[in-house]
């Protein structure tokens, strides 16, 4: 039979044998302990993305809400009614204020109606500048024919009656004229600025005009 192998007695080892030395240990050591560090480093180090925020996590549908006082109800806000821009006046795209602006659609006034009603509203231009028939008669002084040519100061007036009909032009003097006699005094002018024959320009015929008679209403039935 074979015999078990004997052990070496000390400092009988062969010369090259290798063997562990107290230097290699350690430094096994060491690195051991380093990587168990980083191992538990990575284990216990949250991810960067749910650190910084970039994921919110999830709440609690039954959490309650902070005590505190009730808050007041907030007032709604009344819904505001649409400005509606002003119309002109019907049947006009004009905007400019003319007759059909103080006529109601559908009546059919007279004309002391109409002057009337021009004139409760201020209005004195256009047919706002006549009197209402029948309240002043028109004026009678010395007709003027169309083609005698006035000297300066004087102009033709032109009327008509209640009725409409034309009367011809009589000889006024200008707003604000002044005659003057021989000697560089002032005239007396006529309140009412209807030329008297006296003042009339030279060359002008002489004649009195002559108002017109109403017109007679037709008979019914005619």
């Amino acid at each position: 039979m074979d015999k078990p192998p004997e052990r070496p007695e000390a400092g009988s080892e062969k010369p090259g044998a290798w063997r562990p030395r107290a230097g290699f240990l350690a430094v096994a050591l060491v690195l051991a302990v380093i990587g168990c560090g980083v191992l538990v480093y990575l284990i216990t180090t949250p991810d960067p993305g749910i650190a910084g925020g970039g994921a919110t996590p999830p709440v609690a549908a039954s959490a309650a809400p902070a005590a505190g006082p009730p808050l007041a109800p907030v007032p709604a806000t009344p819904p505001v009614a649409a400005q509606n821009p002003q119309r002109p006046p019907e049947g006009d795209a004009d905007p400019t204020r003319d007759l059909k602006s103080y006529v109601p659609r559908g009546a059919n006034p007279t004309m002391p109606e109409v002057i009337e009603r021009l004139h409760e509203r201020g209005v004195y231009s256009g047919l706002g500048a006549f009197s209402p028939p029948g309240t002043r008669p028109p004026k009678v002084g010395l007709a003027v024919p169309e083609d005698f040519e006035l000297p300066p100061g004087y102009v033709r007036h032109h009327q008509a009656t209640d009725d409409g009909q034309r009367i011809e032009a009589i000889l006024m003097f200008a707003p604000g004229f002044q005659l003057y006699d021989a000697a560089h005094n002032p005239i007396e002018m006529p309140k009412d600025r209807v030329v008297p024959p006296e003042l009339a320009p030279p060359g002008l015929p002489i004649r009195r005009i002559v108002i017109p008679p109403p017109i007679e209403p037709a008979a019914p039935g005619r």
